[in-house]
This record gives C-alpha cells, structure tokens and sequence, in this order.
C-alpha cells in the first residue's frame, strides 16, 4: 500500500487522532521503506514541535500509574488542555510481546475528544521507554498536543533513560513504601523532579503523610544539582481527586521558573544531544547488520560466546576487526 506523506502530514497537522495514529505508526514500523518515509515526515515536522510541556511518569508495578493519569488527565483536560498519553508497556524479553491494555484502563480519556492515548511496546528497548518514544512525542506536539505524559513500564536499573526526553519527572510511590526507602534505586530519586505518595485515602491517608515526611527526609541528604529545582514531595488520591490541583500548580510553576531561568531550554538541547548520539548508534547497527557477511560473522560468534569459548570482549572485536576498524587505537 502506497503511503501519501503530504496527506498523511496534512492530516496530522489538522489535528485528525486517525493521521496521528497513522503518523505513529509509521514511525514505530521497523521495515526499512516506512523509516525512509518516516524520516521524510518527521524532517518536514520538526519545525513545528517543541511547544508542549513533556512530562515523565514512573513508579513500581502497583502504585496506580494508569488510574492516577485518567484523574490527572482528565484535570488537564478540564484546564483546557490537549493531552497525549504515552503509555509504554513492558515486552516479554522471551515472545517480545506486549499486552497494550493501557486504554482500557484509561476508558474515560479514551473516548475524550482532546485527548489522544497511544499504547507503545517497549520491545528490546532499555530505560521503561520504547525505542521511538522522542519522535511520538515531536508528532504529538506537530498535532497540537500541549501537555504529553510518558507512561513508564515501572522502576527498573535502566529506567532513567525517560528523564532525558522529559521537562519535569514525577516519581509515584505508594503510601507504605516509607519504611523501604533503602531499597529504592537512588537514581530514581535523584532523577525525579517531584515525588508523588499516591492512594492517600480512607486508612493510607496517615501512611502517605509518613511517607512524605520519610521521603523529604531522605531528600534532604542527596547532593544537591544547580541545573534542577528543588524536589517536592506531594500526596493525592486519585479516587477521591485530592491533591491533583496542588500538583497541576506545582508542575506548572516548575515549568515557569525552568523557563524564566533558562534551565529548560539547557535541559532540551542536551536532551537533542542525546536523542542524537542514540539515534546515531541505532541506526549504524541497523545499517551494519544489512551486511549479509557481517551479519553471519556476528552470528556465529554469537554462538561461540553462548558456548562460552569466546569472550564477548574479543568477539566485539573480531566484528571490528572484520569491518578494517582499529578499535582501541588513535
């Protein structure tokens, strides 16, 4: 099927869910003529994107991630906002699939009018991001989208990668884990711009205040960054849409001061230095492994390091080697 980019762009830019959707699709699409055609649309894009306000989302399995963005989108919404949700779910390292169940547990934001979901499979990506998540993010800003929320798959070792494709970070923690702050991953934390104590209700309300006493606590002792603000902890009920106004106004101001002091624009461009050093490793072992030669070379070392005959050292440089590189050498 022939895909008509001009139209698809038009499309898109009209604000029409069924071009962005289609537009994500394409740019998700791992046959090599759609990323030719997806280079083409997201070229012609760039310059209209970069006006949103990009915020991360992350927390263990278990805290509500899913019901605390349809009360907190749905609050964006109320304030006049175009919202897009992008909800990354975990792929199975064995089958590489993924459930996608976001939008059933999303039903109201869903079916909003101003409110645009797209489900995403990690896939083999690392960091609780899927591998194209920076340019659904620039076709959700081209589309008018002002307010994107980046649904992680959860707190892992690598998830820290979200941080580098966001303005602001919200770490949601469940209103017990106060006494566990010793196995959070430090990272996390240091990471985060605002830490939020969710399901604060009925009898967890006096747990989620302990909790955000222990996590500023426990703030208050990590080393400070002058190129981030101050981290606050917040607490809210996502059933009983308590604290959703104070944390609106507080992501709000942040972005204002991010702004005012220049932190924000420094944070995005070393954000499009990243995006590009990534992009440029992807697509090189992509252009590589199109080497049929190579691409059996690799394999069959492969099966000499499962083996354990090979170290995964000398492999890598063998692959090098056979390429006429002089890896390790000026």
């Amino acid at each position: 099927m022939t895909i008509d980019i001009k139209a698809l762009e038009s499309s898109l830019l009209a604000g029409k869910r069924r071009g962005l959707a289609k537009a994500l699709t394409l740019v998700e699409s791992r046959r090599p003529e759609h990323r030719a055609l997806a280079i083409r649309l997201l070229t012609s894009l760039y310059p209209k994107s970069g006006q949103s306000h990009r915020i991360g989302i992350t927390g263990s399995p278990g805290v509500g991630k899913s019901t605390f963005i349809e009360a907190f989108g749905k609050f964006f919404l109320e304030q006049g906002h175009r919202l897009a949700v992008l909800a990354i779910d975990p792929s199975s390292p064995k089958s590489h699939g993924s459930i996608l169940g976001d939008k059933t547990r999303m039903d109201e934001l869903a079916v909003h009018p101003h409110c645009f979901i797209r489900p995403s499979p990690s896939g083999l990506s690392l960091g609780g991001v899927a591998r194209r998540t920076r340019e659904c993010i620039l076709l959700c800003e081209a589309a008018g989208y002002d307010k994107i929320l980046i649904e992680t798959v959860g707190v892992g070792q690598s998830e820290t990668l979200v941080s580098d494709m966001v303005d602001e970070f919200m770490f949601l923690q469940l209103p017990n884990a106060g006494d566990q702050l010793q196995g959070i991953k430090k990272g996390i934390l240091e990471l985060a711009d605002m830490v939020v104590v969710t399901k604060a209700d009925g009898v967890f309300e006096q747990a989620a205040r302990q909790a955000v006493v222990d996590h500023e606590l426990a703030l208050h002792f990590m080393q400070d960054d002058e190129d981030r603000l101050p981290v606050r902890v917040m607490m809210c009920s996502a059933l009983e849409k308590k604290g959703l106004l104070e944390i609106y106004d507080l992501l709000q101001s942040k972005l204002m001061e991010l702004t005012q002091s220049g932190r924000l624009e420094k944070r995005r461009s070393q954000q499009r230095e990243q995006w590009f050093v990534s992009e440029l490793n992807d697509q090189m072992m992509d252009l590589l492994l199109q080497d049929r030669s190579l691409k059996k070379n690799v394999e069959k070392l492969t099966t000499q390091v499962i083996q354990g005959t090979l170290s995964p050292t000398e492999a890598a440089q063998q692959v090098i080697a056979s390429l006429g590189w002089n890896a390790g050498k000026e």
